[in-house]
This record gives C-alpha cells, sequence and structure tokens, in this order.
C-alpha cells in the first residue's frame, strides 16, 4: 500500500469519528509550513530540550493534514506514511510542524497503525481510532482546569444507600495508591479486593475524586453480569449524585451523560460507534474475566485511564491481565488480602456445616472441566439425595440461626442453595417447600435468567422475609449483594477456584444490624476439602495450601479452560442442549435456534421489532417491554439462553433479532483478525519496532490461518530476514512467546468466533 492509498484509509477513519475531510475548517491537506525564523524547543517525553543550530526542523515543509478546532485553531496535525514505513519514525517530522501551528496533538498513521502523540506530556503511543473534534478540545478544556489531586482531600465519610458509611483504611490506601499512578502518568491499574470488602464503593469514590479535580469528565464502567450493572449504577447514582450517568442498553438511544455503565457483551457490539478518545477513564469489573480475544476489543478501543476490579487472588488471574494493566512481577498494584479483611473485621468469618451427607463425586474426574451438567446430576443425585440434602440443611439452619445472627428475627435467615442445573433447582425447591408447607410455596424461590421479572424476585428477597431461601444456577454466584446470607449451601461440584471463592464471598458481608457474627457453608460435596479449606486456614488461592493433591494448579491456567463471561465451555461447545424454563427442560439448541427465528419473523409488523429492522434506537422502556415480552413461558427466549443455543458469549438480544431477520452483517474472519490484532497490540504496550515487526508476521498469519515459527526461514519472510531480527527484537525465547501469545489470541479465538 502506497502513501497515496493510506491517505483514502486515512480518510475513511476520519470519517468514522466524526470529520468531515471535505470541510475545510475542518480539515486541511497539504499544509504548507514556513519555514521558523525563531527556533522552536523540540519537546519529547515531556523535556524540552534546545535544537542544534543547523536543525533541519526549521526549513518549510507541508502537513500531510491539518484538524482544526470549532474556533479556527489547529488542533493537530497528521502524519501519513505507506503501510511499509512505520508510523513512529516520522515523530521528528511532524513535531516541527505541530509547533509552529501551536498544535498541541499529532498522530503519526500508515492507515494500518496509529500513534497518537500529547507531545507536551508524553511520549506517542497506538490507538485504535483517531480522537474526535470534541475529544481533543475536552481535553485541552481539562487541562486548563486541572488541580493536582494532593490538593482534594481523601473522604472520610460518604452516604450510601441512606446510610452514612467511614470510608475503611484500606480503601483510603487504594485511593493514594491511584493518585501516585495517576500523577506517573501511568495509564493502566489494577486492583484486587476480596468479594465484600466495597470493591464498587472504592472506584465509585474515586471517580468522584478525578472529577472534582479535573483528571476526567467521561467515564465508562464496564461489567459482565447484568447485576453487577445494577449495582454500579446505584453505587455511582447514590455516590456521584451531582453528574449525569445511565446504563447503556443493547440497541438503545446513545445519550451524552458523563458516566455511561454497560455491559461488556453490549460494548463489544457498539465499541467501534465511540472514538479512541471519548472516554477518560474505562472502569473493568472483574477484570480476570475480560482481557482475552473478542474482549480485549471493548477495551483496548478507549485510550483512557484503565482501572481493573477484581477478588480473584494474583495466583489466578491470568498472565493477559497482568500484561495489560502492566503489573510488574505478576502483582495488581494494589491487593487487600481476605486474611486481613477477616481479622480487621470488614468480612464476617465462615464455618463448614459437620454431620452432613457428603456425595463422594470422584468418579466424574475422568474429564475435570468439561462434563455433562445433566449427566452428572443424574450420575450423583436422585430424589432420595436431593431430599436428604434439604432435609440436613433445613434441619441445621434452624439449630443455628441465632448462633450466627442473634438479632436475626425470622428463622433460619436468609440462605442461597447452589444447584447443578436448573432441572435441579426446581427439585431441590420442592423439597424445600414441602417442608414448610405453611408459606405455600414462597418459602425458597427459583431464581433464573427464565423466571419472569427476576429482578423483582431478586429485591423481594432482598427486602422481604419471604422467599427465605433463593435456589439458582450461575445466576447468585457473582454480582449479587444481601448483607444478611447466613447459609450458603452448594450442591454441586466445583472445581474452578475463582466460581468457589465467588460463591463462598455471598456470605462473607457484615450485617450488623442483625448481629451477623458468622454465616455457615453446607458443602454436600467436599469442594472445601479439594480447595484445603478450612475457617482455620483460609482458601485464598495463595501459600501452602490453595490446593489439595489433584486438584488446579495455583498459577494462571492457559486461556484454554477459561470460562469466559460466566458461560461454562462445555454448554457452550460440548453440550447440544440448552435448559428452559422453571423446571430446566432440556432443548436441543439447534430446535432453540429454529423456534426463535420462527418468532421472531412472525411477529416481523411488532413495531419495535419494526424499528430494530430499520437500524432506528430503541428507548430504555422499549428495551426493557421487548425482553419481558420475549422472555415467557413456553420458549423463554432470553439473553443467557440465546448465548448458549447461539454458542455466542459476546451476543445480546437485538444481535440475535438481527440475525433472526437476517439482517446481522457478520464480520469476515479478516475483519476479525485485523481488530483482534490491534486490540492486542494496544494491550500489549510494545516497543513501535516490535508492533511493525508483528504486523508484518499478522499479516503472514491472515494467509495462512496461524503462524509457525518455521515461516521466519521461508520466503517470503526469509527474505526480510524474519527470523533474525525477531530474535533481535524479543529474543529467542520471547519470540517464540509473542507468537505463541499471538496464536492463542488474536487467531485461534477468531476460529472460534
Amino acid at each position: 500500500m502506497n502513501e497515496t492509498d493510506a491517505r483514502i484509509m486515512i480518510d475513511d477513519l476520519l470519517k468514522q469519528v466524526g470529520w468531515d475531510p471535505k470541510d475545510k475548517s475542518e480539515v486541511c491537506t497539504e499544509v504548507y509550513i514556513p519555514a521558523s525564523s525563531v527556533q522552536m524547543p523540540a519537546v519529547s517525553y515531556g523535556i524540552t530540550q534546545e535544537p542544534a543550530e543547523d536543525d533541519v526542523s526549521l526549513a518549510p515543509g507541508r502537513a500531510d493534514y491539518v484538524l482544526y478546532g470549532q474556533n479556527g485553531r489547529p488542533l493537530a496535525v497528521i502524519e501519513a506514511k505507506k503501510n511499509a514505513i512505520n508510523p513512529y519514525v516520522a515523530k521528528q517530522q511532524a513535531l516541527p510542524y505541530a509547533q509552529r501551528l501551536d498544535a498541541p496533538f499529532i498522530f503519526l498513521t500508515n492507515g494500518e497503525l496509529i500513534y497518537f502523540w500529547d507531545y507536551r506530556n508524553d511520549d506517542a503511543r497506538i490507538v485504535e481510532s483517531f480522537y474526535s473534534r470534541r475529544d481533543m478540545e475536552r481535553l485541552l478544556e481539562m487541562r486548563q482546569s486541572r488541580k493536582a489531586l494532593a490538593t482534594i482531600d481523601l473522604p472520610e465519610y460518604y452516604v450510601r444507600q441512606g446510610e452514612t458509611r467511614q470510608v475503611r483504611s484500606y480503601q483510603q490506601e487504594a485511593m493514594k495508591a491511584l493518585d501516585h499512578a495517576v500523577e506517573l502518568g501511568k495509564k493502566r491499574f489494577l486492583i484486587e479486593l476480596p468479594t465484600g470488602t466495597g470493591k464498587t464503593d472504592l472506584i465509585a469514590l474515586y471517580l468522584k475524586r478525578l472529577m472534582k479535580a479535573g483528571w476526567a469528565e467521561r467515564v465508562l464502567f464496564l461489567v459482565d453480569r447484568e447485576q453487577l450493572a445494577k449495582q454500579a449504577l446505584e453505587a455511582i447514582q447514590d455516590v456521584l449524585g451531582e453528574y449525569s450517568s445511565y446504563w447503556l442498553k443493547p440497541g438503545t438511544v446513545r445519550q451524552e451523560k458523563q458516566i455511561t455503565v454497560a455491559l461488556l457483551q453490549t460494548m463489544i457490539g457498539c465499541h467501534e460507534q465511540y472514538s479512541s478518545g471519548y472516554f477518560d477513564v474505562v472502569i473493568m469489573d472483574e477484570s480476570h474475566r475480560s482481557i482475552y480475544g473478542t474482549w480485549q476489543a471493548a477495551l483496548t478501543r478507549f485510550d483512557a485511564l484503565h482501572i481493573g476490579l477484581t477478588a480473584t487472588p494474583a495466583n489466578y488471574i491470568e498472565r493477559n491481565t497482568y500484561e495489560f494493566y502492566q503489573c510488574k512481577d505478576n502483582q495488581p498494584d494494589f491487593s487487600y488480602r481476605i486474611q486481613d479483611a477477616f481479622n480487621d473485621g470488614y468480612l464476617t468469618p465462615y464455618r463448614f456445616a459437620t454431620g452432613i451427607t457428603e456425595l463422594i463425586a470422584e468418579g466424574a474426574d475422568v474429564d475435570d472441566e468439561h462434563y455433562d451438567p445433566a449427566q452428572f446430576e443424574r450420575t450423583w443425585t436422585n430424589e432420595k439425595t436431593n431430599q436428604l440434602m434439604m432435609e440436613e440443611f433445613d434441619r441445621l439452619a434452624w439449630e443455628n440461626y441465632k448462633e450466627l445472627a442473634p438479632g436475626q428475627k425470622d428463622g433460619p435467615g436468609k440462605a442461597i442453595v447452589f444447584a447443578i442445573t436448573k432441572h435441579h433447582a426446581a427439585r431441590l425447591t420442592h423439597y424445600l417447600n414441602q417442608l414448610h408447607p405453611e408459606h405455600k410455596g414462597r418459602y425458597a424461590e427459583i431464581i433464573t435468567s427464565d423466571v419472569a421479572d427476576a429482578d423483582a424476585l431478586i429485591r423481594r428477597f432482598k427486602k422481604e422475609t419471604y422467599p427465605m431461601v433463593a435456589v439458582s444456577v450461575g445466576m447468585l454466584d457473582t454480582g449479587f449483594d444481601c448483607r444478611e446470607i447466613l447459609h450458603i449451601v452448594i450442591c454441586r461440584r466445583l472445581r474452578s477456584p475463582i466460581l468457589y471463592q465467588q460463591m463462598r464471598g455471598r456470605g462473607t458481608r457484615t450485617a450488623p444490624h442483625i448481629q451477623k457474627k458468622k454465616f455457615v457453608i453446607y458443602d454436600f460435596f467436599k469442594n472445601h476439602e479439594y480447595f484445603n479449606d478450612s475457617d482455620t486456614d483460609i482458601f485464598s488461592g495463595g501459600g501452602s495450601h490453595g490446593h489439595a493433591p489433584g486438584g488446579p494448579k495455583t498459577g494462571p491456567r492457559s486461556s484454554d479452560n477459561l470460562v469466559d463471561l460466566r458461560l461454562d465451555d462445555e454448554w457452550l461447545e460440548a453440550v447440544n442442549y440448552i435448559e428452559v424454563g422453571p423446571d430446566g427442560e432440556r432443548v436441543d439448541k439447534k430446535e432453540y435456534v429454529t423456534n426463535w427465528e420462527q418468532t421472531i419473523r412472525s411477529q416481523s409488523d411488532d413495531p419495535i421489532l419494526q424499528k430494530i429492522r430499520e437500524d432506528e434506537p430503541l428507548s430504555d422502556e422499549e428495551e426493557t417491554y421487548l425482553a419481558q415480552q420475549l422472555n415467557k413461558p413456553k420458549h423463554y427466549f432470553n439473553e443467557d439462553n440465546l448465548r448458549r443455543a447461539y454458542r455466542d458469549p459476546g451476543g445480546n438480544l437485538i444481535d440475535f433479532i438481527k440475525a433472526a431477520l437476517g439482517l446481522l452483517k457478520l464480520k469476515s474472519k479478516e475483519e476479525k483478525l485485523d481488530e483482534n490484532f490491534r486490540a492486542w497490540l494496544v494491550a500489549r504496550s510494545l516497543a513501535p519496532e516490535q508492533a511493525e515487526y508483528l504486523s508484518l508476521l499478522k499479516n503472514r498469519g491472515v494467509a495462512t490461518g496461524r503462524i509457525q515459527l518455521d515461516d521466519l526461514f521461508s520466503p517470503p519472510l526469509s527474505i526480510l530476514n524474519a527470523a533474525g531480527i525477531g530474535v533481535e527484537l524479543f529474543g529467542e525465547k520471547g519470540l517464540k512467546d509473542v507468537v505463541d501469545d499471538m496464536n492463542e489470541v488474536v487467531f485461534k479465538k477468531t476460529a472460534k468466533g
């Protein structure tokens, strides 16, 4: 590709973020830059140096592009190079042009790679898109009003859910660490806090701090579950009530508010509608689940301060996550140990129920990570064992609840039961309600994605006496906050240390109003023995105990074994059915998709579906109404079931409707590869020469499907001395590692998608 081709691509890229290349008040090309009679200081990495007497930067020249603000002043110079040239090398050519025009920003591009250079403050870095006019004007406005973070007092108290809360010491320490990182120019930061210690409150308080100091104006808060989105929005509207906020849902109208809460799955489908400079801060909750393949694109799109939140202990956070957040020595930037939280009284301790029937499940260990849940249920439970488990839990709960929480008025206190499948959950709920006929079937309730208005049921569980017990599968293990939980009942086998700790964490929140002292874990499948967990030697993924013989390794696992966005691999790929309805009826995935597509096509006259057909955005009310109408008995069409049926963990309801109507334009394999590669490249923060080299390898991978090291020694790559250059840039082992990672993250994930 020559420079002319690159300029055609640049024009398209400018249009994508709102620039009009034909409007000379916005974009001018071939702008003549006269020779300067006054020496201009060369600025690089924030250090000003006087140029030499014969500095050629004082000669006249032409800027390829100049972007102008609404006031007519230059905002940025764009230096365009042909594809074969790494645009980073054009820094010193573009710098004097920007200085003489008094343009504060520079873009360097060859049409494939784009570097953004805020040359008065930082070095050039790869970005996914150009900045819009408003992005750069806003950045300049913030610079003028920005205050040092040290001038903003750390908060001591805040109001949340109608009560005044004290800011805890570790929350203040986390804010101080963030201050230090931001002032030093660190762009990414990873925080590890145990479940129940106030990650969301902490980040809301810190966002308020950044906005008061003028360091941020627009914020994106990403989560991967609806319950987490609700929690985040509640915290933001409590703590940051003076700033506008909203939840961006699939297909709905984008609002120009200061804080956007969105599901990662939603942002995957619409991130290209935003420029790289649109958000100043991007928060990723439960970030250990999202830095892989396709998911990266929704994060790396934004050239912002990235703050990752996780409750996962350091030993179980993947290498990709540490690389994305630029953490040293595979350690989060700030962490607070669960043992310290128990010792400091910020979390409620637990004990295990003794004397209960324990189901032995060794026979199911043949295929540890990928088993059919329905087969497992049939093998290890039956009506007798289900009934026995519920009877034993119920008896012990009623015996112990006053000891656990003397202030708990109604026995036996709130409980969560984790079942194997939806069908299993239905059976357990039935037996619990049989034990308490006086409540007419309302003592225990199933909470799954198929329940009509699950949100209302969750609110009732939290706020009202009944239901006393919530029985669920894969919905309440994370993103669910109920401080009054006294009983955690595990009626399934677990082999994921992350999931085990998330389930356990549902009971750790303190509840002084009921004098909560402890909670009890009823572990009918001996999971705590597998993880060597006890109330005196707490399993946290580290130290000498961390796993039982034959258990998971206490270190990063390959991404093959990851549970992507809470959807188990076996449900996405190996299992050919999905469970629908309160009783967990098993429906073949192909049959479910066929029924879905026929239903949507038969309702094509529906006004909301007409809007989707014509690609018009829906209101928030229309999106909610549509979801409720589709999730009705008989088919139970909802996002969770559709993701499993389509084997698409990143899909959303609007995408699935468009697919049924034949309107969804799927990206080509090459487009997916290109997007994933750019996201992977931004995430790794490589040197310019390394990025240029890997772009060369990427093109080979596109042609062959993956990259083989042998390719480096054969034409056409051998002609370019690809092997020698690669070893020089990365070292022998480093080159092998980076090629393996590119194959795993860029090519393999795309092939699956």
